[in-house]
């Protein structure tokens, strides 16, 4: 069976359709680049949390508790000595660590976050005299402290 050949117009008309003129707007927008930005600093910053959990933590942890390396930690439930099925609840206990950190450190972002947004709003609250009025006022006022100024009430 022989297959269809693209040519270069056959390839302008199909990227021409609504379909994919609609999808290149899409992944253009600034949504989904700032989400793939975002994924990709958050696949980042979990293989440092990973490494600060495993490298730096958790050795001084197990040194406290008797030597003990977490990620050999395991309960043999069964199989053959060669392939041994295992319960590995010190990986468990390591990545509930991880969990705690990362979730406390978004805690912390999303607080500072919040707390931006309150300090924003509240100046935004306040608006500020025009320059121009705050000027006029500040000449009227000098002008009624002047000498022989008429006193209005």
């Amino acid at each position: 069976m022989q297959r269809p050949s693209v040519t270069g117009s056959t390839l302008r008309r199909l990227t021409a359709t609504p379909i994919f003129q609609d999808f290149k707007r899409f992944l253009l927008r600034g949504n989904v680049i700032d989400l793939a930005v975002g994924i990709m600093i958050g696949a980042a910053f979990g293989k440092i949390v990973t490494s600060l959990i495993a490298d730096i933590l958790m050795p001084p942890l197990g040194l406290l508790i008797g030597n003990v390396d977490f990620k050999d930690l395991k309960i043999v439930i069964g199989g053959s000595e060669t392939e041994p099925v295992t319960l590995n609840y010190g990986l468990f206990i390591q990545n509930v660590f991880e969990f705690l950190i990362i979730a406390f450190a978004l805690f912390l972002i999303i607080r500072f976050s919040e707390r931006l947004k309150r300090l924003s709003a509240q100046s935004e609250a306040a608006p500020s005299v025009p320059t121009d009025i705050q000027l006029l006022t500040e000449i009227r006022d000098l002008l009624r402290k002047a000498p022989g100024a008429k006193k209005t009430g």
